[in-house]
């Protein structure tokens, strides 16, 4: 038991100890959440003489879960292995191989990812005659997600929303959606916690065997559940009521995924009994980080309440620089990380945050430019790359023929001469007769409606039918190079000799070590379904190696999990962040903030705080406000890095933004009156204008600003639409 609780600290112990009954865990950033979970298992295990198979550890990420294992292994050895320990939906589809038929589905059922779901989402708008513009795929897909995070099925869905025109048409979309799946004999992510909560809540005797058998629950990062994930732990919780769950109310940043925070903050509400155990102890940051942190997230009212501390030293203040524009700010960080590569000779301690995706272009030109090498997280995976969702998708089909998805996507690749219009034929058939498109295409010959490509279709499936005898017979590896040359997708790419045909060599010879690596593990029996189940359930997070130098860009809810020992918090501006969009109400205003909290929490030693007085976004370019997160700062735990040339000080003032030399305290402020201009002409709709730089224009709008300004929105016959100041941009009317 010392081993054990070495090195803990007295709350961390208490949560170790506190074995029997609901445990609240509220853990702060970096305060050793993991250490207390894998030594609370190596407790429970040692000290309680609890089988490894009846623990039951539940965490968001496969990355999570990996380092649970590993840790867990150090301290137990080989008992880790009769653990179940997973994410959400591992665990659920080891429980929906054991009984989904009781749904009607075979316990063979394929995962479709995202790819995979808006492609049948196609098609089932397609069948029903539905207008794509009307009702764009990824916006139906995520209606339907919501409604099964919601445990809504299609009968459900229909009845809520009866009286509701728009609604009722995506609810037979929803009907015809689950119809096509279960005729592929196929689930969605949202379906694999939908359907384990549905076959618990219908079947007593399956409910018993596994709340029975998992005498003590744990979950991970318990603030990002969603209702279907509640109900899920709620039910197996039910038979031992020995629930631990370990999360940060200020840290839920999913409320777009479905994610309850009120799930962790009613968590005492559902169980009076619970034992609440807070761990603000911080391991990771700096006590400034963690001061700028503290006080941007105490403005938030929805929370229970801690304040992160350290044992580490101060440290540096919050770095903070506001660029003339977005690449004035790349600019910046370009310099600071050289500085720091050119100190430390790494370039991974260096993370580049920001709020949305399209903040990284400029960085990713400067850096390119510099010869600073990065790495993109949220880029196109591997598994994205289309060399590598074709073979998945033979693969697929060989385990599963009635996945029609992956079918349509092989059929004609490499090229058979099997076209559009054959598909279609294929598809339709398949509707009218209720079966399956690869039971179509290997009868062929019944179907007169093939004329000429009937030979086609049956040597196709002729194909496929010689590959799948060697399915689960010969080991995964020699499976997928006989896919690879028989189906002649890999004689195809080498012939084409080309830049991009050597790249996706390349690509597949990385994936021929994927599954290599698959074959080595000894934690599974190396089958094709364990195969394909693992890389559907791979999330970015997961791809990301710490061993890579290269700075790493990414988004902040890409970063949580993540820590560095520099990071670079981007674009703190009101409209990007917090986004326009979150701006409606306090509820969406304080999931930002949390976001915010998150970011700042990466950082170990270095934190960089920047913005901008204009950026140009989606093509408009447009004046800058700083974030309200950015005010919330204190200013005695800044040093501003901001250094202003004149040349800038001009662009500045042409452009209509605001000077940079104003006194720390008030950030960015705006002149009551124009000192340079006094007085300017009253401007209207249809008045042509000339500016110094941009030259001659029409006012499209002029919307009045503060009483002594207006701003303008012209139309430069050089250089297209601008938005400016007319005070300070010397507009005249001409």
């Amino acid at each position: 038991m010392n081993k054990i609780l070495d090195n803990l600290n007295d709350k961390q112990k208490e949560a170790v100890l506190a074995t029997e009954g609901p445990v609240l865990v509220l853990a702060g950033a970096g305060s050793g959440k993991t250490t207390v979970l894998v030594n609370r298992i190596a407790y429970i295990i040692s000290e309680k003489h609890i089988k490894p198979w009846n623990i039951l550890a539940i965490t968001f990420t496969n990355k999570a879960a990996n380092e649970m294992k590993e840790r867990c292994e150090r301290i137990l050895g080989d008992a880790v292995n009769d653990m179940w320990v997973g994410t959400f939906h591992s665990v659920c589809v080891k429980i929906l191989r054991s009984c989904i038929d009781l749904l009607g589905y075979r316990r063979d059922f394929v995962i479709y990812d995202t790819a995979d779901t808006r492609t049948l989402m196609k098609e089932c708008l397609r069948e029903l005659n539905i207008d794509e513009k009307s009702f764009p795929p990824r916006n139906v897909l995520s209606i339907i997600s919501n409604a099964k995070n919601d445990l809504m099925d299609a009968a459900t869905f229909e009845n809520a929303y009866r009286n509701d025109y728009r609604m009722s048409i995506i609810s037979k979309i929803y009907y015809r959606y689950q119809t096509k799946l279960r005729k592929n004999n196929a689930v969605d992510f949202d379906d694999i916690i939908l359907n384990t909560v549905k076959i618990l809540s219908e079947n007593p005797e399956v409910l018993l065997r596994y709340s029975d058998r998992f005498r003590y629950i744990l979950v991970d990062e318990y603030q990002d559940t969603n209702n279907s994930q509640y109900l899920l732990i709620n039910l197996l919780a039910r038979g031992h009521h020995n629930l631990c769950v370990v999360g940060d109310d200020d840290q839920s940043i999913y409320k777009f995924r479905g994610a309850n925070i009120n799930n962790i903050l009613n968590f005492e509400d559902d169980f009076p009994e619970t034992k609440r155990i807070t761990l603000d102890q911080n391991y990771r940051s700096t006590q400034n980080i963690l001061n700028a942190a503290n006080h941007v997230i105490s403005h938030n009212r929805g929370r229970m309440g801690k304040n992160l501390w350290t044992a580490h030293e101060d440290g540096n203040k919050i770095f903070v620089y506001t660029g003339t524009n977005e690449y004035e700010e790349a600019r910046f960080i370009v310099r600071e990380v050289k500085a720091y590569f050119d100190e430390h000779g790494k370039f991974s301690d260096c993370a580049v945050l920001y709020r949305t995706n399209a903040q990284s272009r400029v960085i990713e030109e400067m850096m390119m430019r510099d010869g600073i090498p990065y790495k993109v997280l949220s880029g196109l995976r591997f598994y994205d790359r289309k060399e590598i969702k074709d073979i998945i998708a033979y693969l697929r089909v060989l385990y599963n023929p009635n996945d029609d998805v992956s079918l349509a996507r092989i059929i004609n690749e490499p090229k058979r001469k099997i076209g559009n219009a054959t598909l279609d034929r294929a598809r339709e058939i398949a509707l009218r007769d209720d079966i399956s498109l690869y039971e179509v295409v290997s009868h062929a010959d019944k179907y007169p409606e093939f004329k000429t490509a009937i030979g086609k279709l049956i040597d196709f499936s002729n194909l496929i039918e010689s590959i799948k005898k060697l399915v689960d017979v010969v080991p995964l590896s020699v499976l997928l190079e006989r896919v690879l040359n028989d189906t002649g997708y890999m004689p195809t790419l080498i012939a084409e000799n080309t830049t991009e045909s050597k790249t996706r060599v390349e690509n597949l010879g990385e994936f021929m070590s994927v599954v290599a690596e698959f074959e080595k593990n000894e934690e599974t029996e190396g089958t094709l379904g364990e195969f394909l189940e693992g890389i559907t359930l791979v999330s970015d997070a997961d791809g990301y190696d710490e061993n890579e130098d290269a700075v790493v860009l990414m988004t902040i809810h890409s970063a949580k999990g993540l820590e560095f020992p520099v990071v670079f918090l981007t674009g703190l501006e009101e409209g990007l962040f917090p986004g326009m969009r979150s701006m409606e109400t306090e509820e969406d205003i304080e999931e930002e903030r949390r976001l915010c909290y998150v970011a700042i929490t990466r950082a170990k030693k270095k934190l960089y705080v920047t913005k901008t007085l204009s950026r140009t976004l989606h093509g408009k370019t447009l004046p800058a406000v700083p974030s309200r997160f950015f005010d919330e700062i204190p200013v005695e735990y800044t040093e501003d890095k901001t250094t202003v040339k004149p040349k800038f000080a001009r662009e500045l003032r042409d452009m209509g933004i605001y000077s940079l030399s104003a006194p720390k305290k008030e950030r960015y402020t705006k002149p009551a009156v124009n000192p340079l201009m006094g007085d300017f002409p009253d401007f209207k709709e249809g008045d042509a204008v000339e500016h110094r730089k941009f030259g001659r224009g029409t006012v499209l709008k002029a919307t009045p600003c503060g009483g002594n300004d207006c701003i303008l929105e012209i139309d430069f016959e050089e250089v297209g639409f601008k938005r400016l100041m007319a005070a300070f941009a010397k507009i005249k009317k001409i």
